[in-house]
């Protein structure tokens, strides 16, 4: 018993093992509750359901930071709740490429939770990954915090320069066609398999990907292209590990969930894109304002963060009112 109890303070990542098990514990009883018991069938997931589930999710997200909030100090609360504020807002935008990718490949709703599941844990270990090597640098050198600031500030004002342009055509994209070319693809989807067994013109019975997987790979790609944002964004807010870390998952557990109600409904929400691009430079412009002037309250960033994203969103559909889209009667998102 003293060697467990031993075991469980050891420091990890500056925190002890217990409270990275803790979370640790209830993402994967989150996880099992979702794909074992809520959607062990395949099926299509509502609008409304798809509501309740995100925010069932988003309930025990802030109830994780009320429970840091009691335990390790009112600041650690704070900057946790602002940096999944940021996150889940920058999840928003991840949002609208994953309805492009699967409209590209015509994946049918109730597929797409299949995709989206494995996706959602391919982002904890990347996450994990990404955010231990930004903390290791940001521990050893300082002055790459005001790398982050610049690159966040520049990637904002980009954003709003290139917010009315429309995406580009995923049939151009160079992993996809190194994919296929590498690959043997079948020509359509074969149900929620990313691979099947099937015969080549020449008799032989060989294994095949599938579009479907297709489609994971570039909603994972997808995602460490957001990651690139994002995770400069939560060190920009704190550089506590275990902060940056929960923040961000308990923020994309709950992506998987918002999807299925935001996808019939992305087009309302054309002023969100200006409303991030805010947020990015104004979490930048907080990094210099701290090197020069010292950190500013907590308080204060979570305050502008939810102002800018809640104003995106009530211009969205104010601006939107009149032109609402149907919901698709086809399956498909987007």
């Amino acid at each position: 018993m003293e060697v467990l109890l031993g075991g469980l303070a050891v420091t990890f990542l500056g925190k002890a093992a217990w409270l990275w098990l803790v979370f640790l514990g209830l993402v994967v009883v989150l996880l099992v509750l979702d794909l074992g018991v809520l959607h062990r069938k395949e099926r299509e997931i509502g609008v409304g359901e798809s509501l309740v589930l995100s925010l069932g999710y988003i309930t025990v997200g802030l109830a994780f930071g009320a429970w840091i909030w009691s335990t390790m100090g009112a600041e650690a609360g704070l900057n946790y709740l602002t940096g999944f504020a940021v996150e889940k807002s920058l999840a928003l935008d991840n949002i609208f490429v994953i309805s492009m990718i699967f409209s590209y490949f015509a994946v049918p709703r109730r597929h797409q939770h299949r995709v989206l599941f494995w996706g959602v844990l391919g982002v904890i270990v990347l996450r994990g990954i990404m955010i231990a090597l930004g903390a290791a640098l940001v521990e050893r050198f300082d002055w790459i915090l005001w790398l982050f600031g610049a690159f966040l500030a520049i990637t904002g004002i980009k954003m709003l320069v290139m917010a009315d342009k429309p995406p580009s055509d995923l049939a151009d994209n160079p992993v996809l066609r190194f994919l296929r070319r590498r690959m043997r693809v079948t020509p359509e989807l074969r149900g929620n398999h990313f691979f099947v067994r099937e015969a080549t013109a020449d008799g032989r019975v060989v294994w095949w990907a599938t579009p479907l997987f297709l489609c994971l790979i570039l909603v994972e790609l997808a995602d460490i292209v957001f990651a690139v944002d994002s995770v400069p964004a939560i060190f920009a807010i704190t550089t506590d590990p275990y902060i940056v870390y929960t923040s961000n998952i308990f923020a994309i557990l709950g992506l998987r969930a918002l999807y299925f109600a935001l996808a019939a409904m992305i087009l309302r929400f054309a002023y969100l894109k200006y409303a991030l691009a805010l947020v990015l430079v104004f979490i930048g412009g907080k990094i210099f304002w701290a090197q020069v002037y010292g950190k500013p309250d907590p308080a204060i960033a979570l305050a502008v963060t939810i102002g800018l994203i809640g104003g995106g969103v009530v211009v969205s559909l104010w601006r939107s009112r009149n032109d609402a889209p149907p919901v698709p009667e086809d399956g498909r998102a987007g």
